[in-house]
């Protein structure tokens, strides 16, 4: 089996075994990790790895594959995360792996299952030397990406003191991320009184409460935000993305919920952080909000010119430092002290689309690449 033969295959059957995030709408029932988990193990292990799974949620496992033992030597990892998106928009099979027009098409193929695969080439294509290396190199799939990042936190807080770097795979188009922006996700509350819709002075009107409070606040904090400037990043920004209110059109409804999502750049992490600054906001104006559920997420920064930036640089000329707006595991490896970057083949502008899918071109380049790289540490 060739190099370009098998990492197209092994894509393929990584695209056919569904890992669909359950804690957003998949559109399926084949949901959770543990199903690709389990191939992994194999895989890895035939490869002379030693593999543990740890569950972090029930039924729901992290992946740690090592080759060569704990004996002292610096460590790094290949970091991709196990879980997709849900699959009910799509318009093409999800689970299909079709290779057609140059591309193999499939949930996953870019986000990230792409970059796996590139990365797990890379092990098998260097697997006689992978004990004797000077740098150990250990493989991490996490569980749990596309929501709360529990995966990844959980590693990080037991395991990250074991690495000084670490390749969280994403689709990069092969350079490499090492500034992303961090996130909060909070929802916001308005409530009222209910009453008949023939007679709306009787009640309060929790959902004209909300569009006016929202109004408000996405211009005011806008204005906040945009202070909050990065040379790679911009600026931190503010979106409304959920609205829900009422039941029927005859009740005057007496609750009313957004959910919102402030992308956070390493200025605003240092001046406290997104949610501090939603309080002082809301508070100052005297909006009639409740903020409910907040998940604040850090945003990640390792310098460009980081010794293991370089080594990469070294390996393909053409990787260059770069920044991006969203957020990945890399952030919670970093924040515990691992220096992370996001790095793999495929396009961030094919992950999570209804016709998801990978330049096969893009993927087998990205095997290479990850090939010469474990090579390099020798």
């Amino acid at each position: 089996m060739t190099p370009v033969t098998g990492v197209v295959e092994l894509l393929q059957q990584l695209v056919r075994i569904p890992s669909v995030n359950p804690d957003n709408p998949p559109g399926t029932d084949r949901v959770g990790e543990a199903e690709l988990a389990g191939y992994l193990k194999g895989w890895l292990e035939d490869l002379g790895a030693e593999v543990i799974l740890e569950e972090i949620r029930p039924g729901r496992p992290n992946l740690i594959a090592r080759f060569a033992p704990r004996d002292g030597r610096p460590r790094i990892l290949l970091g991709p995360h196990l879980d997709t998106v849900g699959v009910g928009s799509m318009t093409i099979d999800p689970f299909g792996g079709e290779v057609r027009d140059g591309r193999l098409w499939g949930r996953g193929a870019s986000d990230t299952k792409g970059p796996m695969a590139a990365m797990l080439w890379g092990l098998k294509e260097n697997a006689a030397i992978l004990k004797e290396l000077p740098i150990a190199v250990d493989f991490v799939a996490f569980m749990g990406e596309e929501s709360s990042q529990w995966g990844s936190k959980d590693f990080a807080k037991h395991h990250g003191h074991d690495y000084a770097f670490a390749i969280v795979g994403e689709p990069t188009s092969l350079n490499i991320v090492h500034t992303t922006k961090g996130s909060l996700w909070a929802t916001l509350r308005a409530t009222g009184k209910a009453a008949h819709s023939s007679q709306p002075e009787r009640g309060e009107n929790a959902a004209m409460k909300l569009a006016r409070a929202l109004d408000v606040l996405e211009r005011e904090l806008s204005e906040e935000l945009a202070r909050y400037l990065h040379p790679v990043l911009g600026r931190s920004t503010i979106n409304v993305g959920v609205l829900r209110s009422g039941s029927r059109p005859n009740i005057v409804p007496d609750l009313a919920e957004a959910e919102i999502d402030i992308r956070i750049t390493p200025s605003l992490r240092d001046a406290g952080g997104a949610l501090a600054l939603l309080k002082r906001t809301i508070t100052r104006l005297s909006l009639p909000l409740e903020i409910d559920r907040a998940h604040e997420n850090p945003p990640m920064e390792i310098p460009a010119t980081h010794p293991y930036i370089h080594r990469i640089e070294a390996v393909r000329a053409a990787s260059k430092p770069v920044g991006a707006p969203w957020f990945s595991d890399a952030a919670h490896l970093s924040n515990a002290g691992v220096p992370s970057v996001c790095m793999g083949p495929g396009s961030i502008d094919q992950a999570h689309t209804c016709d998801e899918f990978i330049d096969v071109a893009a993927l087998e380049e990205g095997a290479t690449f990850f090939a010469d790289f474990v090579r390099s540490l020798a």
